[in-house]
Parts: structure tokens; C-alpha cells; sequence
């Protein structure tokens, strides 16, 4: 098991960015691929972006690309989520989240940290 914390939340006013951090602890970083979601009040958890274990191949939700650049140091058992150009309704619980890196569902996640953009 991965055990993860998410920092870096905040209010931010539309327009402005954030960047968040996941530190990963209790296995080997590298051996596993990682995601952000994100869950706005009374809605279903959402997709947002992933990473390969290398930090090489990324994808992202239609929402964000363009505007959230997901990355990780591997040397620093961290990924990152740069947030730039944001939306009111980017405003939810940031979570990230950890798979093998070879298959398997996320199973492992952080509890979450608040993200609220003002208009």
C-alpha cells in the first residue's frame, strides 16, 4: 500500500494558478503510475490527469488540457499538479491516486485537499 498526502489547496481568484503536491510513502515510487482527480460538492468523482511511472507519457481530461500539467520527481516520491487559468468551476477536493504501473485500478488515495476558485 501507498500511503499518500495531498497539500497545496487554497482560494484563488479566477485567473490565477496553484500547484499541488502528493508525497507518496511505503512502497517504491516509481513502480507506480499516478492520477488527480477531483470531486466537486454533490457531484461524482472525476478524472483529471495521469502519469506514467517515468513521468514520460501524460494524459488529460478535455476540462484541464491545455491549463494543468501533471509531473512527478521521482527522486522526491512526489507528483505535481500545476493549475493555471482557473475556473469557478474548477472549485473541488483535489485527490491523487496511485496503480501499478504496469495494470491494475488506482487503489490507493489521498484524502483530498480543497480547491476553491472565486469569480
Amino acid at each position: 500500500q501507498v500511503q499518500l498526502v495531498e497539500s497545496g489547496g487554497g482560494l484563488v481568484q479566477a485567473g490565477g494558478s496553484l500547484r499541488l503536491s502528493c508525497a507518496a510513502s511505503g512502497r517504491t515510487f516509481s513502480n507506480y503510475r499516478m492520477g488527480w482527480f477531483r470531486q466537486a460538492p454533490g457531484k461524482e468523482r472525476d478524472f483529471i490527469a495521469r502519469i506514467d511511472w517515468s513521468g514520460g507519457s501524460t494524459y488529460y481530461a478535455d476540462s484541464v488540457k491545455g491549463r494543468f500539467t501533471i509531473s512527478r520527481d521521482n527522486a522526491r516520491n512526489t507528483v505535481y499538479l500545476q493549475m493555471n487559468s482557473l475556473k469557478p468551476e474548477d472549485t473541488a477536493v483535489y485527490y491523487c491516486a496511485a496503480a501499478p504501473k504496469t495494470y491494475g485500478t488506482y487503489a490507493d488515495w489521498g484524502q483530498g485537499t480543497q480547491v476553491t476558485v472565486s469569480s
